[in-house]
């Protein structure tokens, strides 16, 4: 499925960082690590939001840590998990920039069908061991997924929370895109510059201004 999501896709799975971290993978479930999300899950932002479909891009780090929270998609949780803090947060921002109530539900698989690409940099982690695989490879991975967008796409929304999505900056092209930057809305940097950003509402001004459909947040 994900080497349908773009022809270069094949290139960036065959190349040695690739192999090296399906080797890593292989000694992490031989020694008998449990990772999230079930591997069934790990290309599922792809799955849900395919190439031609992309306009806005949210760049999260690694998946959640604990027992059944990852499922493939940066800040989402499955249905009938508790949200995360950090996605209350996002849905704290959206109430005040926009007036959307909090869903009750952390799914954020709404967001992915109508075009927003939720891209962890790290797309699995041991569990209970936060960036435990941030050097296995998956960042080669996922930063040859930005230099594609950047390249071969027009007027995208790329949103980038905190400081270690913002060094992805370099890697997008900012006359043909929209970069906006603010804190991370995690609860220890949430007050120092995301409440308040307006992100939501920026991106639909963008969108439409370039004559897309709008996000439903």
């Amino acid at each position: 499925m994900i080497k349908k999501w773009h022809p270069q896709i094949a290139t960036l799975l065959a190349n040695e960082s690739a192999q090296s971290l399906k080797t890593f993978l292989q000694q992490q479930k031989q020694a008998h690590k449990i990772i999230f999300p079930h591997s069934s899950n790990w290309f599922k932002a792809f799955e849900l939001t395919p190439f031609d479909k992309v306009k806005v891009v949210i760049l999260g780090q690694d998946p959640y840590h604990g027992d059944g929270q990852a499922h493939g998609l940066s800040f989402s949780v499955p249905n009938g998990v508790a949200t995360p803090p950090s996605l209350k947060n996002i849905y704290k921002e959206l109430a005040l920039d926009l007036n959307i109530e909090p869903n009750a539900s952390g799914n954020l698989e709404r967001w992915a069908t109508q075009g927003v690409l939720l891209l962890n940099s790290v797309l699995t982690v041991e569990k209970n061991t936060p960036s435990a695989h941030a050097k296995s490879g998956w960042v080669d991975f996922t930063d040859g997924v930005i230099d594609i967008i950047s390249a071969q796409k027009q007027q995208v929304v790329f949103l980038l929370w905190g400081a270690y999505a913002q060094q992805k900056a370099a890697l997008i092209d900012h006359d043909k895109h929209l970069v906006l930057s603010a804190a991370h809305p995690s609860p220890f940097s949430a007050h120092k510059g995301f409440f308040g950003c307006k992100h939501f509402s920026k991106t639909n001004e963008y969108l439409k201004m370039h004559n897309q459909k709008t996000i439903n947040w």
